[in-house]
């Protein structure tokens, strides 16, 4: 994997990551937390594509930089 792709990669996970954990104290998840017991969906995959965008783009320039 190319170290371009793989900073990007990392770069977008943490965005996501960020934008989950907004959306996870957002009204509509609060709301949805309280009826359903647990955040909604948008919140639930932003989170898990960020964690595997992240995870992929660490591995890419951890891993990929040393062949």
């Amino acid at each position: 994997m190319n170290k371009g792709l793989a900073a990007g990669l990392l770069i977008a996970g943490i965005i996501l990551i960020i934008y989950g954990v907004n959306a996870s104290n957002s009204f509509d998840s609060d709301l949805a937390r309280f009826f359903t017991g647990s955040p909604t969906n948008k919140t639930v995959w932003f989170l898990i594509g960020g964690v595997v965008a992240a995870s992929a783009g660490l591995y890419g320039l951890l891993i990929g930089s040393k062949k």
